[in-house]
């Protein structure tokens, strides 16, 4: 049996046909969905609902034809923004992201992401500003994340279902008896469920990007999970909801949770680093990113600490978003690039393991997901040396889709449970 797995990320979609007997990729298509529509203000993050939908289609399509034994198709994707849609299931709107800043805008003397105790580019939060200020689409009835659209769209459905793991990132949710505290009436399951068919194979509901990722790379619940890209995350599995606000409870499955801890910026601290380097570097020769890259890989080859600090918490926090950055303990002596470089990947370690520490769960090894972990060696031995376990990093690349498609395979009654499917997840060295 195949199994088809889509993630339509914020700026590309990816899909994996894999062997659900062998946990092996065996064709991985990746495309820009290149989706953003200029807005009418800087704060607008706005995407074309029909471009992605091409895209992902086309990509679905295309792994579809590679096998005849496709037995299920699992879905994930961006948490937290939102498409509104019809009574026909239609799409109404253009897809409102993550990213979109409308909720951090006055209101009532604080915002109107803090007038709901919830974060700016939430789902509900985005629909409350809409509501509040008269442009929700008319003909609105709902609204979904664009991968549960997806999964309405493949199986002729005129309702979203939505999965507990994207219901909850859409904030005001109410984590013990699974129901929003908001008036959204979208269909809430947290089971592994089938939505429907598309062209007589089966589609799981959609699930979100974090809880897919985490699905698809912790294959023993006593790890902690390091995911580094753009932005970065630490994650725990838990039996209780956390109790500390520096950190965030997520649904996960089989009745557990997700213990997150998000940094904003994250690897982008270090892109910010390449960027910095890139513009010195211009002023004597033309390069480009790789180059850059190389130059800062050479700088941390024997790096062992940095004798100064970096805050790189350049993007704020999500308590609190006037939070910046910054470096600390500089002399005549100790300023080098090499230091920089470093401290820079110790800032980043050192924020993440903050929220770890706020977590209040004790957890023995260590696994490392993200481009941010398979392509800097110097963050993995940081990482471990803080830790003292070695990190796991999973074979496959392509997490989220794969996560998605091991949850197909529960739904479409491949495996009975987490535990079984999880069993085909294999690690490098």
């Amino acid at each position: 049996m195949k199994v088809v797995g889509i993630d339509i990320g914020t700026t590309s979609v990816c899909g994996v046909l894999i062997d659900a007997t062998m946990g092996c990729v065996e064709k991985s298509v990746t495309k820009n969905s290149s989706a953003f529509i200029e807005g009418c203000a800087d704060w607008e993050k706005i995407q074309s609902v029909n471009k992605i939908m091409t895209v992902a289609t086309d990509i679905l399509e295309s792994l579809i034809a590679a096998s005849s034994e496709v037995g299920a198709i699992g879905v994930t994707g961006q948490m937290h923004g939102i498409v509104y849609t019809d009574k026909d299931g239609d799409a109404v709107s253009p897809l409102y992201t993550w990213q979109d800043g409308r909720g951090n805008l006055p209101y009532k003397d604080v915002t109107y992401a803090k007038y709901l105790n919830s974060f700016s580019g939430y789902g509900n939060v985005t629909d409350f500003y809409n509501t509040e200020n008269g442009i929700k689409p008319e003909s609105a009835v709902s609204y979904s994340t664009i991968h549960d659209y997806f999964v309405m769209q493949l199986c002729g459905l005129k309702k979203p279902i939505i999965h507990t793991s994207d219901a909850a990132s859409f904030g005001c949710y109410d984590l013990e008896n699974n129901r929003f505290n908001y008036a959204c009436t979208a269909e809430i399951t947290g089971d592994y469920r089938i939505a429907g068919e598309y062209k007589g194979i089966p589609v799981s509901v959609a699930i979100g990007d974090n809880q897919a990722s985490v699905f698809s790379t912790l294959a023993n619940e006593e790890d902690i999970l390091v995911n580094i890209g753009t932005g970065s995350q630490i994650s725990v599995i838990s039996d209780k909801i956390a109790d500390n606000m520096q950190v965030e409870t997520r649904p996960y499955f089989e009745n557990k949770y997700l213990i997150v801890g998000a940094a904003l910026c994250g690897g982008r601290a270090y892109s910010m680093l390449k960027n910095f380097y890139a513009e010195v570097l211009g002023y004597i020769k033309r390069v480009d990113d790789d180059e850059v890259y190389r130059i800062m890989n050479d700088m941390l080859r024997n790096a062992k600490s940095s004798s100064f600090e970096v805050d790189t918490r350049f993007a704020g926090t999500r308590l609190n978003s006037e939070i910046t950055g910054g470096i600390s303990g500089i002399t005549t002596e100790n300023f080098t690039p090499s230091a920089l470089t470093y401290g820079v990947l110790c800032g980043m370690t050192d924020e993440l393991l903050n929220m770890y520490e706020k977590m209040g769960i004790c957890k023995s090894g260590i696994v490392g997901s993200g481009n941010g972990i398979r392509k800097n060696k110097a963050l993995v031995r940081i990482f471990e040396e803080r830790l003292g376990a070695k990190m796991k990093i999973p074979s496959h690349l392509e997490e989220a889709a794969f996560g998605a498609a091991m949850f197909a395979m529960i739904a479409g009654g491949k495996f009975k449970n987490a535990k079984e499917v999880q069993s085909i997840i294999s690690y490098g060295s």
